[in-house]
């Protein structure tokens, strides 16, 4: 079914041709951006650009089968390539290919391992746990390293990675010894696949410069004029490589980072290009299919893979309605290696470094940071964080950061709750937080009425108490209201600093009254025996309710039928 097509019943036999017709279309497209693509990730890695195409292969076909997105496309991304890169030159410093081989098939079998353990314990809630600011910035670092780590390929020059900054220095000094006709060839590529991309979106500019490559090294002889050329390339499928089980401890911690990236930019993606009439993303199936075509694929030279934005914009712009097109893009991976093979190997270094330039230089969104800022300072100071995280530790210790940002971020959020003062809004029933933007809403002589919001637990209970005591310090009522309507759940320990608080405000003279608990704090108020503290004339029902009250109650003392104080609890 053609992308934005709406389903009304059951398909027809032409229908599902139709749609047959699309996804193999669409495959085929999806396959000329992914497999150069696929193969120029593998650089990024260090690794031989055959074990992008086997990461095209396996995994893809294994999502296929069981993942919970119609369109989304799984093979490498550029992401998990620095990620991955960065690992594997911790283990192989010297770069050895049989040994980076075999640590690679090590680091995709823990990922995939982590992936399937995390959908038993049904931890699909985790890709949550990175925020949106952090994200972008932790995207947008990646970005940033993987084109200036591209650069010295594009000019023909060799530098030693030291970090960042250190590489910045390293690139200035080399400069002068560039390669003019490397630099020719890689700066001919970029403006291809850029003037493709803007004027013919999705179109299959990778294969295309690809191709352009490998016909300019044979023709014009490149590799004997010293351009350097991807080499030799195993023809025919992947061969058995089984993991090393020494290198698990020390592989382990990367693995880590990069099956919550692979998961988190998976579940980003499926979700991003998910039609109103397909099914809903699950969670914890994305795990079993990403973990398993992870563990099937480390077996058979695939590098770790995940769900990409970029190829599954390409499926879903080329029509694509369900998972038959990535088996077409599996099947051509396979092609490829069977037949192909001896081709690529005459492809350019600067032409793959160039593909990946292109394709990752959308992960820097600078308007995304100003979006970011216009709306909220301190999420926009998380993304510079996660941002400076990547440059300045590293890729895997950026994702440390990331994640340590996100949670901070979070318990940002959760450790400082707002608590309300309600007013009326006058001549209405309406009650409301008083605020300068309301001036004329009216307020109760004697009578404090707060609301907190949100669960109220041991991180936040010290704040939520604090803000009341200051708030019945500044306002000195009779009658203290507390608006409990919004507040899902207390914890044990912030029960039990709420029934001191009470205590105290009563030993002042100021009557406690609380109102609109839910079904589950009224329970917890009621086991605890909070209940018999206050008293059961303090619970009432809603806000409302209490105004009523405490109205009756002022009418009741002017004439002269009640006491001038509030009933004791």
């Amino acid at each position: 079914m053609p992308h934005g097509a709406k389903s009304s019943g059951p398909m027809s036999s032409g229908q599902m041709n139709n749609g047959l017709r699309f996804d193999i279309q669409a495959g085929l497209t999806a396959a000329a951006v992914v497999l150069p693509k696929s193969m120029a990730y593998a650089t990024v890695a260090g690794l031989p650009v055959a074990v992008g195409l086997y990461t095209a292969f396996l995994p893809m076909l294994i999502y296929a089968l069981l993942g919970s997105s119609r369109v989304l496309s799984v093979s490498s991304t550029t992401t998990l390539a620095i990620l991955a890169g960065t690992q594997l030159a911790l283990v192989v410093p010297d770069g050895d290919p049989g040994r980076l081989l075999v640590a690679c098939a090590t680091l995709t079998t823990l990922v995939g391992i982590m992936l399937l353990l995390a959908a038993v314990l049904r931890l699909g809630f985790v890709a949550n746990f990175i925020s949106s600011p952090v994200l972008t910035g932790f995207k947008a670092g990646i970005g940033l390293v993987i084109v200036f780590d591209q650069v010295p390929k594009l000019l023909g020059i060799h530098i030693h990675k030291e970090g960042f900054f250190r590489d910045l220095l390293s690139l200035a000094r080399e400069v002068p010894q560039t390669s003019l006709l490397t630099a020719g060839v890689a700066a001919t590529t970029l403006a291809l696949l850029i003037g493709m991309e803007r004027w013919r979106p999705h179109s299959p500019a990778p294969l295309v410069a690809v191709a352009g490559g490998i016909a300019a090294t044979g023709y014009f002889g490149l590799a004997d004029l010293g351009v350097a050329i991807v080499g030799t390339i195993p023809q025919g499928l992947p061969h058995l490589t089984l993991p090393d089980l020494t290198l698990f401890q020390q592989l382990l911690p990367g693995a880590l980072g990069i099956a919550l990236m692979s998961f988190t930019e998976s579940i980003a993606a499926g979700r991003a290009f998910t039609n109103r009439d397909d099914p809903a993303i699950n969670a914890n199936r994305e795990l079993i299919a990403i973990g398993a075509g992870n563990l099937a694929g480390a077996f058979f030279g695939a590098m770790p893979a995940g769900g990409g934005t970029s190829q599954t914009a390409v499926l879903r712009a080329a029509g694509a309605s369900s998972q038959k097109a990535s088996l077409v893009a599996a099947a051509m991976a396979v092609a490829t290696m069977l037949l192909l093979a001896p081709l690529l190997g005459q492809l350019p270094n600067a032409v793959l470094a160039a593909v990946v330039i292109v394709y990752s230089i959308g992960l820097i969104q600078p308007l995304e940071f100003v979006a970011i800022r216009k709306v909220r300072t301190m999420e926009f100071r998380w993304a510079l964080i996660a941002f400076m995280g990547v440059l300045v530790f590293g890729t895997l210790q950026g994702i440390l950061v990331a994640i340590i940002a996100s949670l901070i971020w979070l318990a940002s959020q959760t450790a400082s709750p707002t608590v309300y003062v309600i007013g009326r809004k006058r001549d209405e029933d309406v009650l409301r937080p008083l605020s300068p933007k309301h001036p004329d809403d009216e307020t109760f002589p004697g009578l404090l009425m707060l609301r907190p919001e949100g669960r109220i637990f041991f991180v936040n209970a010290p704040h939520v108490a604090e803000t009341i005591r200051a708030l019945e310090a500044q306002h000195k009522p009779r009658v203290l209201v507390l608006d409990l309507s919004r507040v899902p759940d207390i914890e044990y320990s912030a029960l039990q600093m709420l029934m001191e608080g009470e205590k105290r405000i009563r030993e002042r003279g100021v009557a406690v009254w609380l109102v609109g608990m839910t079904e589950r704090v009224t329970d917890m108020i009621n086991r605890s025996g909070f209940k018999d503290q206050i008293g059961q004339d303090q619970l009432l029902s809603n806000t409302r309710a209490a105004i009523h009250r405490y109205q009756q109650m002022m009418a009741d003392t002017a004439s002269g039928t009640s006491s001038s104080a509030p009933p004791a609890p």
